[in-house]
Order: C-alpha cells, then structure tokens, then sequence
C-alpha cells in the first residue's frame, strides 16, 4: 500500500522519465545487423524496453552470441542511441513539485550508470535528484531486486517510506521485494496486466498523475 507523502521516491529513467524507444530499438536493430540476423521493426522490439539488455539478447540470438550483440549495440549507443530519447511531457514538473514537497528523489535504473548520467545531464534533469544508481558496464546490478537492495543502503532510505515508480513488471518486483511501495507508469512500455501480474494494484495513466499519486 502506497503511504502518504513519501520521504523517498525512485524513479525508473527507461519509460517511466524519458521515452527511450528510438534508441534503444535503433540500437538492437543496429546489433541484429551487424551480426547478420534478421532484423525486426522497432514496433516489434518494444518488449525489449525496460528488461535487462543482455537478456533480450539472449532471447533474440541465443546465449552464445549475446555477449557480442551487447558490443555491438553499446558501439551505437554510447555515441548516437542515448540522446534519440526525449523527455515524457509534464515529467519536470512532477519532479520540481517533490522537490519543493520536501521527498528526496532518486534514480533507480538497470542501465549502466554511466549512461544514465549523461541522459540525465543532457535533458537537464540531474538537477532534481539526490542520488543516481544504475547497474554496471558488466552487468553487475541489472536486476532491479538487487539494484533496489543496493539503491536503499546508498541513501539510507527506509523501506516503509520509499516508493518505486516504474513502467514494468520487474520494476514492481524488485519494489515488493525491497518492502517498497510500487506505481506504475502506464504511459510507458507495461501494460495494466503485466503490473498485475508483479502484483501491483497502482498506476498512473500520465506522468501528470503522478504527483496526486505521491503526493
């Protein structure tokens, strides 16, 4: 259950702060490409948006070739595929409100921190959080469970008073697992059956819905 006025608030960045679809899809495409696959449209790899990258791969071209697919992705995103990205209309706004509402906002996302980063920097958002966790180059902390687990000890963030907002299914997951309370941004790449399946029982519409759900 979600408590009023959360002190800590962590927020997804793939779906739930920005739209990421042209990039990273453009990216896997890029990746399918270069190793000679058959490449499917972008409609088509939607599903890969938010779920960890090397496990797309390995659904997309097996557990062989997954590790070279990352390479080869990363050679077009660390350069072109992170900034063919836009912010969600009305997300400033909300992330200013929990500011000015005294909750302490986060980053919680199982992109490599580095790239996170920079995204955050280039679309002006860094300004509005107290800290950025992301996952590593090598993999370590793709799973949100543990990203979450480790997100919470870095901020010293109490479970019962914290909230994730997110746009899949692992999002929730590693929320309940955490002992947090979970929204889901419906206007992202999850759907109302896919949050219910993780359990959920909450999410938004819009991104301007999200400060009545907080706050």
């Amino acid at each position: 259950m979600l408590r009023s006025k959360p002190r800590d608030v962590f927020f997804d960045l793939d779906g739930t702060l920005t739209d990421p679809k042209v990039g990273i899809t453009g990216c896997i495409q890029y990746a399918l490409e270069r190793l000679g696959r058959p490449v499917p449209s972008r409609d088509e790899l939607e599903w890969c948006i938010g779920p960890p990258l090397l496990a797309n791969f390995e659904a997309l071209v097996g557990p062989d070739e997954a590790p070279r697919a990352v390479v080869l992705y990363r050679e077009r995103f660390g350069d072109v595929g992170l900034f063919e990205n836009e912010v969600y209309a009305g997300i400033p706004e909300v992330l200013a409100e929990g500011v000015d509402r005294g909750a302490r906002l986060h980053v919680a996302s199982s992109k490599p921190r580095v790239y996170v980063d920079r995204i955050l920097e280039r679309f002006d958002l860094h300004r509005y959080f107290d800290a950025v966790l992301g996952s590593e180059l090598d993999g370590t902390r793709t799973d949100k469970r543990e990203l979450l687990a480790f997100a919470l000890e870095q901020v010293s963030a109490a479970p019962r008073d914290s909230v994730m907002i997110g746009d899949r299914g692992v999002d929730a997951i590693g929320a309940f697992e955490n002992g947090l309370a979970f929204v889901g941004a419906l206007y992202g790449y999850g759907s109302e059956a896919e949050f219910a399946a993780a359990g959920a029982t909450r999410w938004v519409r819009r991104p301007d819905d999200l400060t009545d759900a907080l706050f």
